[in-house]
């Protein structure tokens, strides 16, 4: 898969000026607090209108604002986790997964490539799918909204500092999953943090933004 991004867009103190080639893997995107990586993915996902963009996903174009074309984000098959876990407090571990499939369905996407039993052991989710969200662990919380994530059925993974409001002992809790997700789906992944220790070794791309400008590197 290529992904290509090209980005430009006034904020409010800075200009966000992206310009990405990136495909299979993990892609890192490195930076400091207001740097404009959470905007990138919203882009990415269809959260925002840039004032100008074209946005090219296997092929297929999510976002060119030259000639009018904007995808709707639920039908760019994008799965995004986003800085908080934005599970349903009513509903129980299992019918939040759940929802991820029912979303799949709705918008008449090609069948899952990974079935619910396989990503419940994947995360090893077993143990808390009768259990409700303000019963879990902040990692386990994690480990619920990727697997969410999963059964949307996406072709690309978007994370936004999935690991930043856990503790250092929770951060490595989870890392194992993540690299779980890189070597067992070979889903493309375009992971946020300003914490290089979370993606050493596990990212093939790098992009290091700065005041809105990103720059890509190839590890």
């Amino acid at each position: 898969m290529t992904i290509d991004v090209a980005i430009r867009h006034a904020l409010d103190r800075i200009t966000l000026d992206v310009q990405m080639t990136t495909g299979d893997g993990l892609t890192a995107l490195l930076g400091p607090s207001g740097a404009g990586k959470t905007r990138t993915l919203d882009a990415i996902a269809g959260l925002f209108r840039p004032d100008s963009a074209r946005i090219v996903i296997d092929g297929v174009v999510m976002t060119d604002t030259d000639a009018r074309v904007w995808v709707p984000p639920h039908e760019r098959r994008i799965g995004y986790v986003f800085q908080d876990a934005r599970l349903f407090p009513h509903l129980t571990v299992r019918q939040n997964l759940a929802f991820g499939r029912w979303f799949n369905r709705a918008r008449r996407a090609p069948d899952a490539r990974i079935a619910f039993d396989d990503v419940v052991e994947l995360l090893d989710l077993a143990p808390f799918l009768a259990r409700h969200p303000g019963k879990l662990s902040g990692g386990e919380r994690r480990r619920v909204t990727l697997g969410r994530a999963l059964l949307s059925n996406p072709r690309l993974l978007l994370l936004d500092e999935p690991l930043g409001s856990l503790e250092a002992s929770k951060r490595q809790e989870i890392l194992p999953y993540l690299d779980r997700l890189i070597t067992d789906l070979r889903l493309p992944m375009i992971y946020v943090t300003h914490d290089w220790r979370e993606v050493d070794g596990r990212a093939v791309h790098t992009m290091r933004i700065e005041e809105g400008r990103g720059r890509m590197t190839t590890n």
